[in-house]
């Protein structure tokens, strides 16, 4: 089976001169396989021979010819529209129990929810057609989904969704939080005080964090009285005890409803989630959605990039993790000292105690938001000076900060020749940041139209490819989905080792962390009033610290290495916090 797929956002640019039609063997013999439209080109699915001759000609990577095993052509759920994406499978709801969905950002797992809630009624593929729910009933006739279609199609099961992108409510609702959540249902006080958003209750929508808005989203959708109920990317804008608070309370939610959970954040999702279904394909062309796995299983099978089941491999490399924590000698050359440092603004103020960064180390900076990492990484960057204490230093400095906003005007390409043309064209740059950051299909893209992710791996490439003895990246793993967050963890990780270069980073994501991490930086305190900065520690002592305040204890797996978090009071739980030992036994 054969499919065509033309990324609209990338074809029918200005300046293309459709050499995709000029050189297909089969319009030059007459037939019209593939022709201009007002949207750029439309392919002829049937007429296709396949050749890929226009994918290569294509000069924006827009053209996608794929060849799927026909016994999936039965399982087509819903495509949107003649060459456009299309979804195979879905996955199923479980009472009493959390289901999660893995995989690429733009490989359907939002369409999946969309589908399952009942936003969308599938089409089966005839997208020609006003899709039914009796074709649906019929198409899913003896199977397990019928039973949840019918109730959906005779609105006998509700559904509440949390949606994906919580930083857009305020476009659409600017009262108070309280009002907001009055909206939905009466029991919203058990859910404010759950999720700890008590002091926001009187406070307008528009004037909340990005953290604040996730935590009332997450409100909002438990607060609906629902048979079934969806998160999308609920650890989004958290730290990583509001993360795993999140996940404790969803929990407690799933012994009394189905609940089903797109989370990108392992961590999160291992202890979260019963079962998972992976996500495989080709982002923007199709998805298939796997059958229900164990969690451990699924995860394990998602870092190895084998489904062994289905016999697909769908990522060219494993993700391995050490098997202990990094246990080495400190490098003796501080590349940068620091003492005592304060810094005060009117309503807060962090201090950091004295430390060093030693040359060819990266330090991983963990803590809850609004306690001061930010801060210190824009001292340390001379982008804002300490009230008090002095910096050391001399050396050169590449910063990514927190929240990004492209000024640049013009293709990525263009952006990177202009700024970082040696470093761009080298082999180290193009190995180790380029491939594994997948940036090539990015280049003649316009840099105001890349998505959050797409942005971020660029800016993070940007960073990195700057000519720096210390390397300051903030938060590089935000809006990524999963496998990007894996290899953006890697390539940092190699880059910096091949490179002998410093690195300071600042996320939220424990695997991201410890993947990338040589030493650990731990800053605690009270969010939005006080902040204090402690070490850069050994990766042990580092983790084991914070690891204490946040209350949970990690082990690894058996297979991978992954760290994954023990149940709270289980028996290696209570012997581990017994010896100190948080981060591994």
């Amino acid at each position: 089976m054969r499919i065509a797929v033309v990324l609209e956002d990338r074809c029918s640019y200005d300046r293309c001169n459709y050499e995709c039609i000029k050189y297909c063997p089969k319009v030059r013999t007459g037939d019209e396989t593939i022709v201009k439209t007002d949207k750029g080109v439309r392919i002829s699915e049937p007429l296709c021979a396949g050749c890929g001759i226009c994918v290569v000609k294509c000069p924006y990577d827009a053209i996608k010819i794929i060849n799927l095993p026909e016994e999936l052509e039965t399982e087509l759920v819903h495509q949107f529209s003649e060459n456009s994406f299309r979804i195979y499978r879905l996955p199923i709801p479980q009472s009493g129990s959390v289901v999660g969905l893995l995989g690429a950002n733009g490989i359907g797992k939002t369409t999946a929810i969309r589908i399952m809630s009942g936003e969308i009624i599938p089409n089966l593929g005839a997208y020609e057609k006003d899709p039914s729910w009796e074709a649906v009933l019929e198409h899913y006739s003896g199977t397990a989904m019928v039973n949840y279609f019918e109730k959906l199609a005779d609105e006998q099961l509700t559904t509440s969704v949390k949606p994906q992108y919580v930083d857009k409510i305020p476009a659409h609702y600017r009262g108070k939080v309280e009002d907001l959540l009055s909206r939905v249902g009466d029991d919203y006080m058990n859910w404010v005080e759950k999720l700890e958003i008590v002091n926001t209750l009187d406070a307008p929508i528009t004037n909340l964090s990005g953290g604040e808005l996730q935590r009332v989203a997450i409100a909002a959708a438990s607060t609906k009285e629902a048979d079934v109920y969806f998160y999308d990317e609920p650890s989004s804008y958290l730290d990583i005890k509001q993360r795993l608070n999140v996940a404790k309370v969803m929990k407690e939610k799933s012994k009394e409803s189905q609940i089903m959970v797109i989370e990108h954040d392992l961590a999160v999702l291992d202890i979260l989630a019963d079962t998972v279904h992976l996500l495989y394909g080709s982002v923007g062309a199709y998805g298939v959605v796997t059958h229900p796995k164990g969690i451990r299983r699924g995860i394990n099978s998602f870092l190895s990039g084998f489904l062994d089941e289905e016999n697909i491999r769908f990522r060219s490399t494993e993700i391995k993790f050490e098997r202990h924590a990094p246990n080495k000698n400190w490098h003796t050359e501080p590349l940068i000292e620091y003492g005592n440092l304060i810094k005060e603004w009117d309503n807060f103020r962090l201090e950091t105690e004295p430390g060093i960064v030693p040359r060819g180390e990266v330090v991983g900076i963990v803590g809850p938001n609004a306690t001061g990492k930010t801060t210190f990484v824009k001292m340390l960057a001379g982008v804002i000076e300490p009230t008090e204490g002095k910096i050391e230093s001399n050396i050169s400095v590449s910063y990514k900060p927190q929240y990004i906003k492209p000024e640049y005007k013009g293709r990525v390409m263009d952006l990177f020749h202009t700024q970082i043309y040696d470093t761009f064209e080298s082999n180290l740059f193009q190995s180790e940041i380029v491939k594994p950051l997948e940036l090539e299909p990015l280049f003649e893209r316009e840099l105001s139209n890349l998505s959050g992710g797409e942005l971020q791996r660029v800016v993070t490439a940007l960073a990195l490819g700057r000519e720096a003895e210390l390397y300051l990246i903030d938060e590089p793993s935000a809006y990524l989905d999963s496998n990007t967050r894996m290899e953006t963890a890697r390539a940092i990780r190699r880059f910096m080792e091949k490179s002998q270069k410093a690195g300071l980073i600042v996320d939220h994501d424990v695997y991201f962390i410890d993947y990338v991490s040589d030493m650990i930086m731990n800053f605690t305190g009270i969010p939005g009033i006080s902040g204090k900065g402690c070490g850069p520690y050994e990766m042990r002592e580092g983790m084991n610290s914070f690891l204490k305040e946040v209350g949970i204890t990690f082990r690894r797996d058996q297979d991978t290495k992954r760290p994954r978090v023990n149940k709270i009071d289980s028996r290696l739980d209570r012997e581990q916090k017994a010896s100190g030992e948080y981060y591994y036994a």
